[in-house]
């Protein structure tokens, strides 16, 4: 399948069990675990772009920003069988065009090399990269 088969939507919150097929798929438990949380999450979000293969939700990309200074990159998934044909890319580049405008553009993702490689291509930099240790990172999980 190339990219050109795939119809991509923003703005449209899928029904709660297409995402909880879709973050099954890609074993993201944490959230299937906590359905109506995923749910109100990417309701609440600031940009949602989807990616379609007929019927099928086979992608997903979602931002929370204040619209002014911070867009943050909370999701982006691609079913098993969707990947490495250009959707993940698309559905970025999708999601952030409401933010161009937006100084800040992050993420935090798994410290795999193949995440580095994919963000790296879409013009995002590890914190650690920039000059003079300039930038840092922390989080917290609660839970």
């Amino acid at each position: 399948m190339m990219v050109d088969e795939v119809r991509y939507t923003r703005g449209q919150v899928p029904e709660r069990e297409t995402l909880r097929g879709l973050y099954g798929a890609v074993g993201w438990s944490a959230y299937t675990d906590d359905l109506d949380g995923l749910v109100r999450g990417v309701e609440g979000s600031a940009a949602v772009v989807t990616a379609w293969r007929g019927e099928e939700l086979v992608g997903l990309a979602r931002v929370i920003s204040d619209g002014h200074t911070i867009a943050y990159l909370q999701d982006v998934l691609v079913r098993p069988g969707v990947r490495r044909q250009g959707v993940a890319s698309e559905l970025v580049r999708r999601v952030f065009e409401p933010f161009t405008h937006v100084r800040q553009q992050v993420l935090l993702t798994d410290a795999e090399e193949g995440q580095r490689a994919f963000y790296s291509a879409l013009g995002f930099r590890e914190t650690r990269e920039f000059p003079n240790g300039g930038l840092r990172a922390f989080v917290r999980f609660t839970r």
